[in-house]
């Protein structure tokens, strides 16, 4: 009968925690992986990373369901008949296909283009609607454009939404654990990214935060962005999508980015020092999260910070602002157009202006937002990230500097497949062998199933380390943990061997013989691992972590128990 000492317990507790890191999932339905800026969807609350459960009563358990479901979703187009100072127009669309300012068509496009309709055309009629005044011309948008109910229930809440678009949101299979895969297994193109300057800690992090947020912004998940530095002391950024090309990956962060603040159609104040002198960040004073309070389904909390403008920028918020109306509201008075912000010609956020702005030159303006969710933590959270967003992209706007590409990569998906079912072949071909070579080296089949059980529990653990690190196993950490593998048995065979020879001293003293050459191996090891950190531009250090990762689980818990257990079956 096996004793458990405290070795023996803290392996198994070790085993837990791998367990309960890498938190084998059995949940059905799909995740939604990204989805469209201002959409109905992301309108309506819906996020990345929520799993969809039904969609219109209809289960959702697998992607084909989700395809099905979606597929019966049509908004049929309705007939338009346009009166105008120019004429009648007809047209079929599923939306009026213009928009207008002061009864005047600013903007025209889609099927109402081709029907004839231009701008500056004064607009009195659509369909059985008179049109008096703006007002008129969005409730009779409203009520004409055809829609189609939507309701989602995911693993958070449900929604439900109008839209006369088809759902744009980009799902996946839901995760069955937490492990997470790199490019080199999931396929997409990887970017290593140099400034053409040498940047300090905080440039590089707002480099960082923005070209996270401009990938988002163009609704792609699944990106890993962060900081790579080489053996010379160079930094760089280390860029890498699922699912992209290399052309793709270049469009996207080749170009320094614009942003851009209107209010209608005039730009009120460009991004970077020219026209932001400061944003005020990380202090109470002029940033923070103002107030939390309970909305209907869940908690909203509110955010402010200011903005400092030049001398320029002020006037011509002044100028744009005098001629606004001020539109009444329970939540307070607001001017008829909002400060819309820009980035790369995306909206990415509408705020109110309040009446005290209008035509007022000031250098400070106030920005406000919001948060919502389910609680006031998640509320305060979301409200956060908001704020911090636009704080972001306000401070460097268009990029201060310019960023070389000096490598792009592309990785098949397919050829991660196939690596993976490689690897599970090898990794059986060789478990067996192992065994065999023990048994005919030992003649002892229970110290050849401790050594390959010991093997076995030493992956495990590894694995589930890296996802409690939320690390990402590409193939140079696969190959970490094989090298890891390969060092626990050679320690193992040492630990057994030692334990043989020099019957005459104690168990203890050829155990304490063992584990000196075993921690002589590791600080080797450890030592010879460390410049991989950085070789390469850091492309090496997932092999450095989990072989790191994977030896010290080892010679701390896993050889430690093993050498607990050998000593019960060899006296």
């Amino acid at each position: 009968m096996v004793k458990f000492t405290f070795r023996i317990w803290l392996y198994i507790l070790c085993m837990i925690i791998a367990l309960i890191a890498i938190n084998p999932s059995f949940t059905s339905g799909v995740v939604v992986k990204s989805l469209e800026q201002n959409s109905s969807a992301a309108l309506a609350g819906i996020s990345a990373g929520e799993i969809i459960k039904n969609i219109n009563t209809m289960p959702i358990k697998t992607i084909t369901d989700y395809s099905a479901a979606v597929s019966g979703m049509e908004v049929k187009p309705i007939e338009f008949e346009i009166l105008t100072d120019k004429g009648k127009f007809n047209y079929s669309s599923k939306t009026v296909d213009f928009d207008i300012e002061n009864m005047t068509v600013t903007s025209v496009y889609g099927n109402a283009a081709n029907s004839g309709i231009k701008e500056n055309f004064t607009v009195f009629g659509i369909n059985n609607y008179s049109i008096t005044e703006d007002y008129d011309f969005y409730v009779a948008k409203n009520a004409l454009e055809p829609k189609l109910k939507i309701s989602i229930s995911t693993d958070k809440r449900s929604y439900s939404f109008f839209t006369n678009n088809p759902l744009d949101l980009v799902v996946g299979n839901v995760p069955k654990t937490r492990i997470r895969t790199g490019l080199d297994l999931q396929g997409g193109a990887r970017g290593l990214i140099k400034p053409e300057r040498k940047l300090s800690m905080q440039e590089m992090n707002d480099l960082l935060e923005v070209s996270r947020y401009r990938l988002n912004v163009y609704g792609i998940s699944d990106i890993n962005v962060r900081t790579a530095n080489d053996l010379s002391g160079n930094t760089y950024m280390l860029v890498e999508v699922a699912g992209a090309t290399p052309t793709e990956l270049r469009e996207l962060i080749g170009k320094q980015g614009k942003f851009e603040a209107k209010i209608g159609n005039e730009t009120v104040f460009l991004g970077g020092k020219e026209d932001i002198t400061s944003v005020c960040r990380n202090d109470a004073m002029c940033s923070g999260i103002e107030s939390c309070n309970p909305v209907q389904n869940g908690y909203s909390c509110r955010f402010k910070f200011v903005v400092y403008l030049s001398e320029k920028a002020a006037e011509r918020h002044a100028d744009i602002t005098s001629p606004l109306s001020v539109n009444v509201t329970e939540n307070g008075n607001y001017l008829s157009k909002m400060l819309e912000l820009y980035l790369d010609d995306k909206l990415v956020d509408s705020l109110f202006i309040g009446e005290d702005l209008q035509g007022k030159i000031t250098t400070q303006v106030q920005i406000q937002g919001g948060g919502f969710g389910v609680t006031e933590k998640e509320a305060f959270s979301e409200a956060q990230k908001s704020m911090q967003k636009l704080q972001t992209v306000l401070i460097t706007g268009s990029l201060p500097f310019k960023l070389e590409i000096l490598k792009l990569d592309s990785i098949s998906s397919a050829l991660g497949n196939e690596f993976i079912k490689s690897i599970f072949i090898a990794g059986l071909v060789v478990a067996v062998s192992v065994f065999l070579v023990l048994y005919f080296r030992y003649h002892k089949i229970k110290i050849s199933a401790m050594i390959f059980c010991t093997m076995a529990s030493e992956i495990f653990m590894t694995v589930g380390l890296a996802a409690l690190i939320k690390w990402n196993l590409d193939l140079p950490s696969i190959a970490g943990i094989i090298a890891a593998i390969g060092t626990g048995v050679d320690d193992q065979i040492v630990i057994v061997d030692e334990s043989r020879i020099n019957i005459e001293r104690g168990w203890k003293e050829r155990i304490k013989r063992a584990f000196t050459i075993v921690f002589g191996a590791y600080s080797t090891v450890i030592v010879s691992l460390l410049p991989l950190w950085w070789a390469g531009a850091g492309l090496l250090k997932g092999f450095a972590i989990t072989t790191l990762l994977g030896i010290s689980i080892g010679v701390l818990v896993t050889r430690p128990a093993f050498a607990d257990l050998l000593s019960q079956v060899e006296k």
